[in-house]
């Protein structure tokens, strides 16, 4: 967290004069398209399975844990917005869990079905975004994830095809609140940051991060601060801000 006086510089843009000059809504995955509940879910439904599979001796409350605090460090281990691959994290985890390494290519697939049976999108979230296409505004994403792993949730989900762009970590060797990262997506969009909005669960990484760049951040879930622009309880609130209908935060 910054300190206080810069924290206090950090401030959304005014909106634009009327709703119709909104060019650009970008959304993040986790806690904001995805429920990060059912991602916990399926993580423990593939390490059961990984028990299983290759016959360890733990029980499934330990190796969960180990799953966990090994994926933990793995990210903490990263040097400030350094871009790390989820992917090797699991691994990490699954090498912890059994005892030995794995190949990729062996826990991969069983990985990705445990996934997709239990990942579900945030409530209300799928209808907006497919409400949003069929308006004139580019529809993105700017999101921390494994560029593959980001793309094959949105299909799950049926949404790629109503988002126009799709801007990574992966793809961009950052996460948020790294500049690059909002730069990159507007660049995509070919919009200005200020009649863009980001919508995130995460106060430091997506809101204040995109008001950085002139952006208005959308609290969703996340804390509150100055560079607050918009807060929603629930994803279809957006549509009534870029309908002229939401009040500015407070």
């Amino acid at each position: 967290m910054a300190d206080g006086g810069t924290e206090n510089r950090v401030r959304p843009p005014d909106p634009p004069a009327h709703p119709d000059e909104w060019e650009a809504v970008f959304w993040d995955i986790g806690g904001v398209i995805l429920e990060l509940e059912s991602v916990q879910a399926a993580h423990a439904d593939f390490v059961a399975d990984l028990l299983e599979r290759h016959d360890v001796d733990r029980t499934i409350e330990e190796a969960i844990e180990i799953w966990r605090t090994t994926v933990g460090d793995y990210f903490r281990e990263r040097d400030g917005t350094e871009f790390r691959a989820a992917r090797e994290g699991y691994h990490r985890g699954i090498e912890a869990i059994v005892g030995e390494e794995v190949p990729m290519d062996e826990w991969k697939p069983p990985f990705r079905e445990a996934v997709r049976a239990s990942i579900d999108p945030v409530p209300g979230a799928p209808e907006t975004i497919e409400r949003l296409a069929g308006r004139d505004l580019h529809v993105g994403v700017i999101s921390d994830v494994d560029d593959a792993e980001g793309k094959g949730m949105l299909e799950h989900f049926g949404l790629r095809r109503h988002f126009d762009s799709i801007t990574t970590s992966e793809e961009v060797g950052r996460t948020k609140p790294h500049p690059a990262m909002f730069e990159t997506a507007i660049e995509k969009a070919g919009a200005a940051p200020e009649r863009s909005l980001m919508i995130g669960d995460r106060y430091a990484h997506d809101v204040r991060g995109a008001a950085e760049i002139a952006m208005h951040g959308v609290a969703f879930g996340a804390d509150d601060g100055p560079a607050v622009s918009y807060r929603i309880e629930s994803p279809e609130e957006v549509l009534g801000i870029v309908d002229g209908e939401d009040d500015r935060d407070a």
